[in-house]
């Protein structure tokens, strides 16, 4: 049995406080907690951890789940699971989350990942029903040898209906629309009406060019028909009208 499963499976959990600028972080948490002695910033460790210990999709009491940077934690973070409750949903302890220095334990966490791999992940707020941020995470670390495969997660269940997420914290690459709530949505500007006159058979369409007119910028719309409407827009905004004579160009 691994260090951090005999301390889970005893129910002796304890935490060693080591103090950074008078704080506990999770990284040392961490360490003293799961077993795995891994250094660097907590969005270090997956990395860290190749060749070392043994990583992957499946959730394990006593490994380390590995929360990626981004823009709301940029060294990333780490939690020790406690408990594993099916494919999708774990309990765990980590430190530093909700308070500086201070320890949260039997957090729920549910993976809301596309393909049940645990690579974005809702923590719960205040140990309530309701989810926080899509974070993007790693996976898990294991307590053991690396053997060069990545565990993968034994179960395939769907991804749960939650309340909407404040804020979708992976790389616009990596979301996906079930799980983004309608506020992270970007907003499409509609295209303007089509304002142009129906043109007769034969007759030569409009088009809008740049010009300078009398030492003044401005977009033209250009008319080869002979009862074509020019719109001139100068660079103070004023829009005159004018019907050209037959023959002309204007611009």
């Amino acid at each position: 049995m691994s260090h951090a499963h005999a301390r889970y499976a005893s129910h002796g959990y304890s935490s060693v406080r080591y103090s950074y600028g008078g704080s506990l972080q999770c990284v040392p948490f961490a360490r003293e907690n799961s077993g795995i002695e891994l250094s660097g910033n907590a969005a270090n460790w997956w990395p860290n951890a190749d060749g070392v210990y043994e990583r992957g999709a499946r959730p394990e009491v006593g490994s380390v789940l590995n929360f990626r940077a981004n823009g709301r934690m940029r060294m990333g973070h780490v939690a020790v699971v406690s408990r594993v409750v099916d494919s999708r949903n774990v309990e765990i302890d980590h430190a530093n989350w909700s308070g500086r220095g201070s320890i949260t334990r039997n957090v729920g966490i549910v993976d809301v990942s596309e393909r049940n791999d645990w690579t974005a992940v809702r923590v719960a707020l205040g140990g309530g029903s309701e989810y926080g941020s899509v974070y993007p995470t790693y996976g898990f670390i294991y307590d053991r040898p690396d053997r060069g495969t990545m565990v993968a997660n034994n179960g395939s269940a769907p991804a749960p209906v939650l309340n909407a997420a404040p804020r979708d914290l992976r790389p616009a690459s990596d979301r996906y629309a079930a799980n983004v709530s309608a506020t992270e949505v970007e907003e499409v500007a509609e295209a303007a009406d089509d304002i142009r006159p129906r043109m007769r058979r034969g007759t030569m369409r409009h088009s809008m060019v740049f010009a300078t007119h009398h030492g003044r910028s401005g977009f033209s719309r250009m008319a080869m028909a002979p009862h074509a409407v020019v719109v001139r827009v100068h660079a103070r905004g004023e829009a005159r009208v004018t019907t050209p004579r037959r023959g002309r160009h204007h611009f």
